[in-house]
């Protein structure tokens, strides 16, 4: 389940309120029972390797060289 984070405008806390994504636009109260919050917008960072990076060093590229893969004239 998704995690919100709302910051109140009447005391400055700043809480986290797990709900489904289609609550994601609903207001909660804050945990002193303050109505005045906002949702703050949250930066996710991905890290660590996944992917082809997890599975070793990507293939060469086909062709390449001067003409395009073949002899160079």
């Amino acid at each position: 389940m998704p995690r919100y984070e709302f910051r109140c405008r009447a005391c400055g806390d700043t809480f986290e309120v797990n709900r489904p994504m289609s609550e994601a636009s609903a207001p909660s109260a804050c945990p002193q029972g303050h109505a005045d919050t906002v949702k703050l917008l949250s930066a996710v960072s991905v890290t660590g390797r996944g992917g082809a990076a997890a599975s070793g060093p990507a293939a060469p590229a086909a062709g390449g060289g001067c003409c395009g893969g073949g002899a160079c004239c």
